[in-house]
């Protein structure tokens, strides 16, 4: 789903309301009868309102994790989707769904959690009229043809594969077989919606009401998210503090100097200049765990220069003009470690990590980076200009790094160069426009530990965060037998065939698999990260 934006906004931020005053900019505060003390914790302004089919990236979705549960839950420690609204789950055929939704669940204002919550909430995500980027995650059931058609207007309202049985109960019917279907749950596109969303959007929007472990309280885009603890949340996961500020940083930089001078308890992006640093500055109060993470480089398949007979050996050339060892030592001091695949350790081999599937291309050969470059028929106009978001202090340290490496290979200082833009959001922006004129930053953080999920999003035909626009009719084929097959194995040996036609066609080049790390205060305590690098906010503990 979420690209890795690992941007942070402007430091210790005026508080948004009075109620925020006693979490202000420092880490103490109660959270105003919540029962517990609050915490704060760096962030970043989301791209998009926190509409739950329209969030495709890391810091809107981290909210969202907070204030809503789903279907389904990915487990903190394991990654591993279990029952969280569900009751029950049947399919005979791997393409019609039964599902049952737990009873005694409301949202935040009291609404109950009905079948219907998640019917509404599904087909909103799909209409085309709604222009929601997680559209495409409902393109398995049938009827997405009609309410969110490739080309003119949409034909329907509703998704024709929903239908609610009762107050508890829907079904689900796909168009084709999705074994692994029940375990996108937890994502939260699938999220359930109350009636408000629909009824009064605008204000839903200014105050988004969940039915997570906390609520939000108020937020001021640029300085900070106050969320508190929901007293009357059901599930068992409810939160062991009163509350979370997410404070707005543009440099992570400076959310690191606040947490060292006390004015921050939790940095969840130890930034790349800390790393040598942090293990003298923290001790054991910093984390650096595995996580599905993967950075890569993607390119503008839509821009015919990038686009022509040959581009593939262009682009393979490239990959292989990236001393990605030397990189990952040298400036991320063991929290990045070189790519040979497009997935991520984390899954492990039965889940579709294959280590060396890149093969060649993804080590480092300058003479055959030239040879294969020229082969091509050089680089478009003479040179690559590597477009990244500056709003952090750690992407052009790597980006130099990578055309430093690129010129040297290559015999040519002028080879490659940073294109840097100035927000996280005018990046993604430009992006969605369709603006790139060479390769840009990108990368990809796990919505669920299955190989699909680091595959279709990303490569498949007009997939939602297919950015580059890159298509193969090989590859969707492919995907497409992966996912209609029953048998995991089979499944996963499938999806690493269409991996293949990625690497033969070097859709986008893998840079290297990135560990999730943070930083805390002494206040704290019971802090880990998830597998997919997100602090575990609900089982945190404030002194």
């Amino acid at each position: 789903m979420r690209g890795t934006a690992r941007t942070r906004g402007a430091a210790c931020a005026v508080a948004v309301v009075a109620a925020l005053a006693a979490a202000g900019c420092g880490g103490g505060g109660s959270a105003g009868g919540t029962g517990g003390a609050v915490l704060s914790s760096s962030w970043g302004d989301p791209q998009n309102p926190l509409e739950p089919a329209n969030t495709n990236e890391v810091q809107g979705g981290k909210v969202l994790d907070m204030i809503f549960r789903g279907l389904k839950k990915y487990d903190p420690r394991t990654g591993r989707a279990t029952d969280m609204l569900a009751e029950s789950i049947h399919t005979g055929d791997s393409r019609t769904f039964t599902i049952r939704v737990k009873d005694g669940w409301t949202f935040s204002d009291g609404e109950k959690v009905t079948a219907r919550s998640f019917v509404d909430a599904w087909n909103y995500g799909a209409s085309l009229r709604n222009s929601q980027k997680n559209a495409f995650f409902f393109a398995y059931i049938d009827g997405y043809d009609k309410v969110h058609p490739a080309h003119g207007r949409q034909s329907a309202d509703t998704l024709a594969g929903l239908r609610v049985v009762d107050e508890r109960t829907f079904t689900v019917r796909l168009n084709q077989k999705f074994s692994a279907f029940p375990d996108t749950f937890g994502y939260p596109a699938f999220a359930p919606l109350p009636r408000t969303f629909f009824t009064d959007h605008a204000a839903w929007l200014a105050k988004p009401v969940g039915n997570g472990p906390y609520a939000v309280e108020s937020y001021t885009r640029g300085s900070q998210m106050f969320l508190r603890k929901w007293d009357g949340y059901p599930g068992a996961d409810k939160a062991l503090n009163g509350g979370v500020t997410l404070k707005v940083y543009t440099d992570n930089n400076t959310a690191y100097t606040d947490l060292m001078a006390g004015n921050l308890d939790l940095v969840d992006d130890v930034p790349a200049a800390q790393l040598k640093n942090v293990g003298s500055d923290l001790g054991d109060r910093y984390l650096n765990t595995p996580a599905g993470i993967i950075q890569t480089l993607s390119f503008p398949h839509y821009d015919k220069a990038w686009n022509r007979p040959g581009s593939e050996k262009v682009r393979t050339g490239l990959s292989m003009a990236i001393n990605r060892r030397q990189i990952t030592e040298t400036i991320f001091n063991r929290t990045r470690t070189p790519a040979t695949d497009w997935t991520s350790p984390v899954l492990g081999p039965a889940g579709g990590y294959k280590a060396g599937l890149c093969g060649r291309a993804c080590e480092y050969h300058p003479d055959e980076a030239r040879k294969l470059v020229k082969e091509g028929g050089g680089i478009p106009g003479g040179q690559v200009r590597i477009t990244y978001n500056a709003d952090t202090g750690s992407h052009k340290q790597w980006v130099d790094a990578v055309c430093n490496s690129i010129n040297n290979a290559l015999g040519n200082g002028k080879a490659c160069v940073g294109n840097p833009v100035g927000t996280f959001a005018d990046f993604r922006n430009r992006i969605g426009r369709h603006e790139m004129t060479g390769p840009f930053r990108a990368g990809w953080q796990m919505d669920y530990p299955l190989i699909q999920d680091f595959l279709q999003p990303m490569y498949y035909t007009d997939a939602p965060s297919n950015d580059g626009k890159w298509s193969d009719r090989d590859f969707d084929r492919l995907v497409d037998r992966a996912n209609a097959e029953t048998d995991q194995a089979r499944a996963v040996q499938l999806f690493q065939q269409a991996e293949e036609v990625v690497r033969d066609h070097m859709a986008a080049i893998p840079l290297w698999y990135q560990n999730g790390s943070a930083g805390y205060s002494q206040r704290l305590s019971g802090v880990a990260l998830n597998p997919f690098s997100v602090p575990v906010y609900n089982e945190i503990k404030v002194s």
